[in-house]
């Protein structure tokens, strides 16, 4: 991450950026008219009395090395079918214990079906070591049972889900073992064949040897103050694209699909169809440089188009230190757009995705810009928390400075999270105050995984926190609006349905959601696709288009219920 404005050389000189401030100044001027919400959002944090209190490890509390300041994150995923959304919290190290072998890399936590969380990790077969960073989940091989991939400090480990509670490293037969310091990851069938594949982000070369540790003369400098050296200055790793070969194994097919871009620092990842041709891209947010997108040429092979689409740079033309990524349709265009969040001193960045299949950064028009500048952003959720029918956007910030505090700036290390409510004019509004509760909590925030873990009817937030015990946001926003949820379950398509876009109408609005894996930052939401519908206690028509080209389509759902949608057989009601 450099600190933005500007890049910083490994002796803290700034190299570039200098000419677009004057202009985010003007950008920063411009802000969001006040819309009040009829319903009051409330967001507690419910971690200790749930039981999710794993204390997290990411290196020492002084941070001397930039692999201790990247954090963790976590999964919502239902590994038991039980239709109760378990945990999983991916856990790192330090560099003397990692040394050693390394620290547990995973904790599962059991949904009790009452709202709360038993730790069941011990003999389910997850006790790897190493040093984990982040995850995503899928079932990979179409048994009936999501699977998990855990990216790491290398090398990375995919579990097996055995279908008996317990899972089995199978990363040497699978050949999913990137050995480079992995970050996000997604699963997406780029192919169509029934079968999902796997993109890792990686980030850069570390080696504690080679590297200036925080205060060596040689070291590095961020306004003044010592701190771990990089990105900027270090090697970036190239990112890797495995395609499932339907046998429980997977081929490294990067150079072949064409994928093999730069070695950018990479970090989020979005593994969607953008353009909505029918065929999943991938989208990279590059910390430091020019994100990618990766659009599916449709015979195996993608196409670099990320300057093209608009979505490579800022406004200004300016690379940021993308962190963390989401995708959804905050405007109900029928079309996925994008948000990216960044270092301190620069903004948020939203990208909206036009019927053209180009995207503009709209976030000063979206009143983002100003609320967004002094913070630094990680995981990231377009999430509807109110249930009004229209996404919100939810920010994790955390600085990687500690000593930040210290210098009177207009930042600190530990920092509130964000929550921005859709004012339904294409504009938000930073309603962070008004919530209060676990939004005010200062701590300093990684991962953000989003779904709804009480089966309530609303989108809950699980947060990591650097070297901190997680928050969990429990949503308790006033009744009175409605929704449905939908678990997809493919025949011909991939068992998890992933890739799928379902459309709703309800209340004279339309909404689009595409099932998807990994996102965020390092990152798993439920796969379950959720609609607020307001006041509308019904659906007037659903629609499945199925990675396979099957397209389904349902008349008058009956509102606040779980529903299953098996591929071929219909919509039915789960609870």
């Amino acid at each position: 991450m450099d600190d933005d404005p500007g890049r910083w050389d490994r002796a803290g000189t700034r190299v570039a950026g200098s000419a677009w401030i004057p202009v985010l100044l003007l950008l920063s001027s411009l802000t969001a008219p006040s819309r009040a919400s009829d319903h009051a959002i409330t967001l507690v944090d419910v971690a200790e009395q749930a039981g999710v209190t794993l204390l997290n490890v990411s290196g020492g509390l002084s941070k001397d090395y930039i692999v201790e300041i990247n954090g963790n994150g976590a999964a919502f995923f239902d590994y038991d079918n039980d239709d109760d959304l378990d945990l999983l919290v991916v856990n790192g190290s330090t560099l003397d214990t990692f040394k050693q072998g390394g620290s547990p890399m995973v904790v599962l936590y059991e949904n009790d079906g009452r709202g709360a969380f038993d730790d069941v990790t011990p003999g389910r077969g997850l006790d790897t070591l190493g040093w984990g960073m982040g995850t995503c989940v899928a079932d990979y091989d179409n048994d009936g049972f999501q699977d998990v991939y855990v990216t790491a400090f290398g090398p990375n480990v995919l579990f097996r889900n055995n279908g008996d509670d317990t899972f089995a490293d199978v990363t040497p037969t699978a050949g999913v073992g990137d050995a480079h310091w992995g970050s996000n990851c997604a699963f997406g069938d780029y192919d169509r064949d029934g079968y999902v594949d796997l993109y890792v982000a990686n980030y850069l070369t570390f080696d504690d040897e080679q590297v200036p540790k925080r205060g060596d003369a040689s070291g590095c400098r961020y306004l003044g103050i010592e701190v771990a050296c990089g990105p900027v200055g270090l090697p970036g790793e190239p990112d890797t694209l495995y395609r499932n070969n339907g046998d429980g194994t997977f081929t490294d097919v990067t150079e072949a699909a064409g994928v093999h871009g730069p070695d950018y620092y990479g970090f989020g990842v979005v593994f969607a169809d953008l353009n909505d041709d029918g065929w999943p891209d991938i989208y990279v947010a590059n910390d430091s440089e020019p994100n990618f997108l990766f659009s599916n040429n449709g015979d195996g092979t993608f196409s670099e188009d990320g300057l093209v689409a608009g979505v490579a740079l800022s406004a200004t033309g300016r690379e940021q230190a993308g962190m963390g990524v989401d995708a959804g349709d905050y405007d109900g265009n029928g079309r996925l757009d994008l948000i990216v969040t960044h270092f301190s001193g620069d903004y948020t960045t939203l990208y909206e995705n036009s019927d053209a299949g180009f995207f503009s950064d709209v976030s000063s028009a979206a009143g983002i810009v100003p609320p967004t500048l002094p913070y630094l952003g990680w995981g990231v959720g377009l999430v509807d928390i109110d249930n009004d029918g229209l996404l919100d956007i939810f920010v994790a910030n955390g600085h990687v400075v500690p000593e930040v505090d210290q210098q009177g700036l207009t930042t600190t290390y530990l920092q509130r999270n964000q929550l921005f409510h859709n004012q339904g004019d294409t504009r938000f509004r930073d309603v962070t105050d008004e919530v209060g509760g676990g939004l005010l909590v200062e701590k300093s925030t990684r991962g953000a995984a989003f779904g709804d873990y009480d089966n309530d009817g609303d989108i809950d937030v699980l947060l990591i926190n650097l070297n901190d015990r997680p928050t969990l946001l429990r949503n308790d926003t006033a009744g009175g609006r409605h929704w449905v949820t939908l678990r997809l379950v493919g025949t011909e398509s991939n068992r998890d349905g992933i890739g799928a876009k379902v459309t709703v109408e309800a209340g004279g609005r339309t909404q689009t959601a595409e099932v998807r894996s990994g996102s965020s930052y390092l990152s798993h939401n439920d796969m379950r696709v959720h609609f607020g519908l307001g006041g509308s206690n019904r659906v007037t028509k659903l629609e499945i288009r199925w990675p396979s080209g099957l397209v389904e389509t349902v008349d008058a759902l009956p509102a606040d219920r779980f529903y299953v949608a098996r591929e071929g057989q219909g919509v039915q009601p789960v609870r």
